[in-house]
C-alpha cells in the first residue's frame, strides 16, 4: 500500500463553514474527579482547542472483566465535550489489554528473542499474532464502534495506539505460525525460500515447513535473509492488525474517518510506514525531539517524510510535547518560543492537525514527568499562556487547511528494506547508521539554502525531481534499478553513496564488483570495501575529510568523472567521487561519509548539473527553512529562523498572515516563524518528461 485514497481530514468549521485547522491533544479524564471534566472543557475553549483524543488506554475503565461494560462515564464525556463544540477522534482502546485478560489469557503476552515473556504492568504487552487477543480486541472494537456510531462528537476513528512502540518484535509460537503462513504467501514453495535465503550456507535448508522459526537467539548470527524477512513480516503483522481493526469500524461506521498514529521519528524504524500509509483515510505522525546538535533539522526531516509518506497531501500530527519529555536520560525542557515553533515547522511541512500528548498533565504513573498543554502548575503559567497563543495563531492561518506542500526540486529517498539490511550483523562496520546518513544530506542541503522532499523509494514518482538523493540505498531489486537508470538517461540527476546498491530482495549479493545493480549506470566498480574504525578519517582533496566508509574505486567508463580524490589512507589518489554523464542526465557516487559539513562543501558540485539553486538571500541561508504549501487559488510561504540572530529575508511580497510585516521584505527575529500568501500563479506543471 502506499498513501491515503484521500485525506479524509475531520476539519472543524467556523461560523460560515470555512475549514479551520486542528488543535487539540490526548485527553484522559478516567485520570481526574469528575469535577475537573467541565474545568477541562472551559480550558480547551479558551485555548482553541477544537479536537481531542480519547479512551486511549481505556480498555479496563471500559470492560472491567470480561462479561461486563461501563460505558457511563465514556457517554458523559463525548456529550460534555460534544455542548463545548469540540470533536472526538475516538481511540480503539486496544493499546493495553486489562489485567483481567492477561491472567486469563498469559498466551497472549510478547516473547523477546531470548524467550523472555514482556509482562503486564507498562503498556502493549500484547502479541500482534495472538488469535486471542485479535478475538477480545475486536470484540471491543465492535462494541465501541456500535455504541458510538451516531454520537455527534465523533469526528474520526483512532486505532489502537503507536502500534509497534514496545512490541514490533514477538519471538512467540504465535509469531513463528504466523511467519511460516506469512512466507509461504511469500514465496510459496520450500524450494523458493531456501534460494532466497540461501540456505545451502551453515547447513540450513528447510525440508517442512514447521521446521521454519523467528530469527531468536543462535549461537551465531541468524540467517542474514530470515532476519530481513521477520522484520517484514513483523511490520506486516502490524499493519493487518490496524486492518482488522478498521474492517470493524467501516463496517459499523462507514462515512467516519479511520487513522492510527504512526512513529516518525529518530530511532523508531521497525514498521514500514510507508506500506502502511494505504491502511488509513489520512495520515498520523507522533514526533517528539531527541537531544543532539540536529535536533531542529530532525524534526523538519521527520515532518518531511511523513508529507512524502502521505503523498504531499495534509496530515495530522497527533502528538509533540508542549516541553519536556519524560523517557530521555536527562529531559531538558523547551526554551521559550520553541512550542511555536515547533508546532508551525510540523505545519509548513503539511500537517493540519497540531495536537500534543497530552491534555491535562497527569498526576500519577509513568508519565506524570512528560509536559502537557495544561501542566501541573495550572491555567496560571507561561506554558499554558503559551498554548493558548498557539491557538490564536493557528486560528489566523486557517486559509491554509487543505493545501498541499509543494514539491521541492530535490528528493532524498528513504527506504525501509535498505534501513533494516544494512545495519544487520556480519556487515563490512557496525558503526553505520542509515538514518544518520539520510539526515546529514538533508542538514547540507538546508545549510545551502536547498529545498528537499525526503520521499519513500519504492512509492514515489521521480519525474518531477531535478534531483534525487539515496545515501545508502542498500537493496536495489532491479525495477528499482531498471527505474533508476530510466531516470538518469530521460534527464534526472541522481547521487547515491557508500554501500549501496550491494544487495538484492533477497539481500544477495549483486556479483561482479560493487555496487552491482547500478555498477553500469554509475560507470564505476569498487573490488572491496575499506571501513575505517571509530574516529579514523581520511582527507580528500577538496580539503573534506571522510569517515566510516571507503570504496576502492575503478573507473570502468571514459565518460566517468572524477570529482574529488582521496589524499590520504588506503586508498590514497584513487577517486573518491564520481560522475558519470548518460543518457540526457548524471549519476554521481559518494564513497565515503562527510557529515553535514562535508556534503556542505560537496553538494554545489553536486547540484550544478541539475540547475537547482537556492530560493533564499544569501545571509538567510543555513538560518532560515523555507516551505512552501499551495491550494487552488494561493501559495503559502513559511519562514522559520532556527538561528540566534535576526534574518533579513528582501524582497518578499504578499499578505502577511503571521510575522513581521511584509513591504519589500522583512526581517525574521531568531527563533521567529513567518507565513505569507501569494496567488498561485499557475497550477502545478506537469511531470517532466523522463523517458529514456
Amino acid at each position: 500500500m502506499t498513501s491515503p485514497r484521500t485525506s479524509r481530514i475531520p476539519y472543524p468549521k467556523d461560523d460560515d463553514g470555512a475549514r479551520r485547522l486542528v488543535y487539540g491533544a490526548d485527553y484522559n479524564p478516567e485520570q481526574w474527579p469528575r469535577e475537573v471534566w467541565a474545568e477541562d472543557i472551559r480550558l480547551m475553549r479558551q485555548a482553541g482547542v477544537n479536537l481531542v483524543s480519547l479512551a486511549i488506554f481505556s480498555w479496563a475503565r471500559l470492560q472491567p472483566t470480561e462479561d461486563t461494560w461501563d460505558f457511563g462515564w465514556l457517554d458523559e464525556v463525548m456529550d460534555l465535550l460534544h455542548a463545548g463544540g469540540i470533536g472526538v477522534d475516538l481511540a480503539t482502546a486496544t493499546a493495553s489489554p486489562p489485567p483481567w485478560l492477561t491472567a486469563a489469557h498469559p498466551e497472549i503476552l510478547p516473547v523477546t528473542a531470548t524467550g523472555e515473556t514482556l509482562w503486564p504492568g507498562a503498556r502493549q504487552h500484547w502479541r500482534p499474532t495472538s488469535p486471542v487477543f485479535r478475538e477480545h480486541a475486536l470484540r471491543l472494537v465492535r462494541e465501541m464502534a456500535t455504541r458510538y456510531a451516531d454520537h455527534p462528537a465523533l469526528v474520526a476513528w483512532h486505532v489502537n495506539n503507536e502500534l509497534g512502540c514496545h512490541n514490533v518484535y514477538d519471538y512467540s509460537d504465535d509469531a513463528a505460525h504466523a511467519f511460516r503462513g506469512w512466507l509461504r504467501r511469500r514465496y510459496t514453495t520450500l524450494d523458493a525460500l531456501n534460494h532466497a535465503w540461501g540456505t545451502s550456507f551453515w547447513s540450513q535448508r528447510y525440508s517442512d515447513w514447521d521446521q521454519i522459526l523467528p530469527p531468536r537467539l543462535a549461537a551465531s548470527h541468524p540467517n542474514p535473509t530470515q532476519q530481513l524477512d521477520f522484520k517484514r513480516f513483523s511490520s506486516d503483522a502490524l499493519k493487518d492488525h490496524l486492518l482488522a481493526e478498521r474492517e470493524v469500524l467501516t463496517e459499523i461506521t462507514p462515512n467516519t474517518p479511520v487513522t492510527s498514529n504512526f512513529m516518525v521519528m529518530s530511532g523508531i524504524k521497525g514498521m514500514n510506514y510507508a506500506d502502511w500509509a494505504g491502511a488509513v483515510d489520512f495520515v498520523s505522525n507522533d514526533h517528539y525531539t531527541v537531544l543532539g546538535p540536529q535536533n531542529r533539522d530532525e524534526l523538519s526531516f521527520c515532518a518531511n517524510l511523513t508529507s512524502g509518506i502521505a503523498g504531499h497531501r495534509p496530515w495530522f500530527l497527533m502528538e509533540h510535547s508542549t516541553n519536556a519529555v519524560n523517557w530521555q536520560p536527562v529531559n531538558l525542557p523547551k526554551k521559550p518560543g520553541d512550542l511555536g515553533r515547533d508546532s508551525l515547522l510540523h505545519v509548513a511541512h503539511g500537517a493540519d492537525a497540531v495536537c500534543f500528548f497530552q491534555w491535562r498533565q497527569s498526576a500519577a504513573g509513568a508519565e506524570k514527568y512528560h509536559s502537557a498543554m495544561v501542566p501541573h502548575a495550572g491555567e496560571d503559567s507561561e506554558l499554558f499562556r503559551d498554548v493558548v497563543a498557539l491557538g490564536h495563531t493557528l486560528d489566523v492561518l486557517a486559509p491554509l487547511a487543505g493545501s498541499e506542500r509543494e514539491p521541492a526540486r530535490v528528493a532524498i529517498l528513504f527506504d525501509w528494506d535498505s534501513w533494516w539490511a544494512s545495519e544487520q550483523d556480519s556487515h563490512p562496520t557496525s558503526l553505520l547508521d542509515y538514518h544518520r546518513e539520510a539526515l546529514d544530506w538533508y542538514s547540507a542541503l538546508m545549510r545551502l539554502g536547498i529545498r528537499a522532499d525526503v520521499v519513500p523509494a519504492q512509492t514515489t514518482d521521480l519525474n518531477p525531481y531535478d534531483l534525487v538523493i539515496a545515501p545508502v540505498l542498500h537493496v536495489v531489486a532491479q525495477p528499482l534499478a531498471k527505474e533508476l537508470t530510466r531516470y538518469v538517461e530521460g534527464g534526472g540527476h541522481l547521487v547515491t553513496t557508500y554501500f549501496s546498491a550491494i544487495v538484492d530482495e533477497n539481500d544477495h549479493v549483486w556479483l561482479g564488483g560493487y555496487p552491482g545493480a547500478l555498477r553500469e549506470l554509475l560507470g564505476i566498480r569498487i573490488e572491496e570495501f575499506g571501513p575505517l574504525l571509530d574516529g579514523d578519517t581520511v582527507d580528500l582533496d577538496n580539503d573534506t575529510a571522510g569517515s566510516l566508509w571507503t570504496d576502492r574505486i575503478s573507473v570502468d567508463a571514459t565518460d566517468v568523472e572524477t570529482l574529488v580524490h582521496y589524499r590520504t589512507g588506503t586508498y590514497a589518489s584513487r577517486p573518491a567521487v564520481t560522475r558519470r554523464a548518460t543518457g540526457r542526465g548524471t549519476a554521481a557516487y559518494v564513497s565515503t561519509r562527510l557529515g553535514v559539513d562535508g556534503l556542505a562543501a560537496l553538494l554545489p558540485r553536486l547540484l550544478a548539473p541539475s540547475g537547482v539553486a537556492s530560493d533564499l538571500p544569501e545571509a538567510a541561508r543555513g538560518t532560515v527553512e523555507h516551505v512552501v504549501r499551495r491550494d487552488s487559488d494561493s501559495r503559502y510561504l513559511f519562514f522559520v529562523n532556527r538561528g540566534d540572530a535576526p534574518a533579513p529575508l528582501p524582497g518578499l511580497s504578499g499578505e502577511v498572515l503571521i510575522g513581521p510585516s511584509a513591504g519589500d521584505g522583512f526581517t525574521l527575529p531568531p527563533g521567529g516563524t513567518a507565513v505569507l500568501r501569494q496567488p498561485n500563479p499557475q497550477e502545478p506543471l506537469p511531470p517532466a518528461d523522463r523517458s529514456a
